[in-house]
């Protein structure tokens, strides 16, 4: 076949291969009953990037965005979001998050003559905030045509979803979804007359799994997946061990510029910011458990201990487990430390790492939180039983009341922290959005057979390629080795630097 038309961006993939004592409790004042809840609870892998610093909150207009009839200012009908008059203050977010993805926005300008998305129909169900709009933005500007949707009923911020609609943009997604809405919108995002997707950019596999499912034949049709999150990633390996995935698919989340700067970096900093912004709590000298020591423990870990948290860990993994010993920090069972801890942090991809008898056990004050993308990694639907009063204290916060007046703190009801409760950086977000971006003209260009009904994971020179536009933002200067340093090192200048097996430090 011919080569791809951005071969001076894009490189090709290699192929991954399968591998009792009673405490006391201060009591408070309860409510009698159980309180309504206002919105249901997605069952699904859903989890979010979305901003507390949002225009409006869900709430202000309790009317759905399904029973309305809105206009974009072109006439475009072809929508669904909560406001589209939000979309002026929606676009100045957009712009400012702009200023921070500097790379992406190089990369929008490097290839924008070329069009290599150009008859490109991606469909896309991620976060979707002012970054994930500069990320859309771009597949536009690449000549593609999209239509979005969130994987996560917390996750919009309504205002860029409106400015993304005004820019004609088919959005169907707002904060504070219900669990019959999620569907909706990923349903109205795949079937529309006249259209029809020809690949996926997943955070979570919903829409993959609800395409597979619902639309087998117009699964078969698409060029090429591309998912970023590690429950999307597991669920694309299950599909290919039993020969049921039909397309080719990228494995975005195990790059090295996801793994060791979206999951490390930005969860270093965005944990204090949502647990902060929820809950104003005090870090020095309490007691966390980070249930899991990959990336995103490894980083939440590094901020809680730096402010003086005592933390322990959890692993069933032995590696990761030792890494958060010689890293200073005690590994245990969490029944064993289940009634002294202050804080529980998961991070695990799991489901059920923390139960109700767990939950039972937890001292009053507590705070329960998730930083994984599932989320079932606390047993939430374990809480909502008549015995147990739940009340809304700030928006994604309540406090669950056992009847002996025992308070537990749980926060974006088990949902991803840092996306549902606060920001997380632009910067490193803009790392994550351009390797998507390569990898959908990667895998859009791909000649015949390139690619086959299989998992790929992003080879070193892509991750080298992303890492290299960003340093210009720290006025980096990189080396370059002579060609004897070259021959001597069995290395081509230009890179790849490290094996494909390499791997790099585990955490900063």
């Amino acid at each position: 076949g011919s080569p791809s038309p951005c071969i001076s961006l894009v490189f090709s993939f290699q192929q991954i291969q399968f591998v009792e004592d009673k405490q006391e409790f201060s009591r408070f004042p309860t409510k009698t009953g159980r309180r309504s809840l206002s919105r249901s609870i997605s069952q699904s892998s859903t989890d979010s990037y979305s901003s507390a610093a949002s225009y409006t909150d869900s709430s202000d207009d309790e009317t759905s965005p399904r029973d309305k009839t809105q206009v974009n200012s072109k006439g475009g009908t072809d929508f669904c979001v909560k406001n589209i008059k939000q979309a002026e203050f929606g676009r100045r977010e957009i712009e400012i998050a702009e200023q921070d993805m500097s790379a992406l926005i190089s990369l929008r300008k490097r290839a924008q003559s070329e069009k290599p998305l150009a008859g490109a129909k991606i469909v896309g169900c991620t976060h979707i905030t002012a970054q994930t709009a500069v990320l859309i933005e771009t597949l536009v500007a690449l000549g593609a045509q999209c239509r979005w949707t969130a994987c996560n009923i917390y996750s919009t911020q309504n205002e860029v979803a409106a400015a993304l609609t005004e820019t004609g943009v088919a959005v169907f997604a707002w904060k504070g979804e219900s669990e019959d809405d999620f569907w909706w919108c990923i349903d109205r995002c795949v079937t529309t007359e006249g259209w029809q997707p020809n690949m996926i950019l997943d955070d979570g596999g919903d829409l993959t799994h609800w395409m597979y499912k619902k639309y087998p034949n117009v699964f078969k049709k698409i060029r090429g997946i591309v998912e970023e999150s590690v429950t999307g990633v597991h669920r694309l390996y299950q599909l290919s061990k039993a020969g049921k995935l039909c397309v080719p698919a990228m494995n975005v989340n195990d790059s090295v510029t996801k793994q060791k700067f979206d999951n490390l970096y930005c969860c270093r900093e965005s944990i204090l910011d949502g647990l902060k912004r929820t809950t104003d709590v005090m870090f020095g000298g309490k007691q966390v458990v980070v249930c899991g020591y990959g990336e995103v423990g490894k980083g939440c870990c590094a901020a809680l201990k730096a402010l003086g948290a005592i933390v322990y860990v959890t692993e069933i993994d032995p590696i990761c487990a030792l890494q958060a010993c010689m890293d200073g920090f005690r590994v245990v069972k969490l029944n064993e430390v289940i009634r002294l801890v202050d804080i529980i942090i998961t991070c695990t991809g799991n489901k059920n790492v923390v139960t109700r008898d767990q939950l039972d056990r937890m001292k009053n004050g507590s705070i329960v939180c998730n930083m994984g993308h599932s989320n079932t990694e606390i047993d939430v639907a374990s809480l909502r039983t008549p015995e147990l009063t739940w009340e809304r204290v700030r928006s994604q916060v309540d406090h669950v009341i056992w009847p002996d007046g025992k308070r537990v703190i749980l926060l974006a009801e088990g949902r991803l922290l840092n996306l549902s409760c606060s920001t997380v950086p632009t910067f490193v977000l803009s790392i994550t959005a351009t390797t998507q971006a390569l990898a959908l003209i990667e895998l859009y260009n791909a000649p015949e057979g390139r690619y086959k009904q299989d998992v790929y994971l992003l080879p070193k020179k892509m991750d080298e390629y992303v890492a290299s536009l960003h340093l210009a933002t720290f006025d980096a200067h990189l080396t370059e080795l002579s060609d004897e340093q070259a021959k001597y090192l069995g290395l081509n200048k230009n890179g790849p630097f490290k094996p494909n097996y390499y791997r790099y430090k585990p955490r900063s």
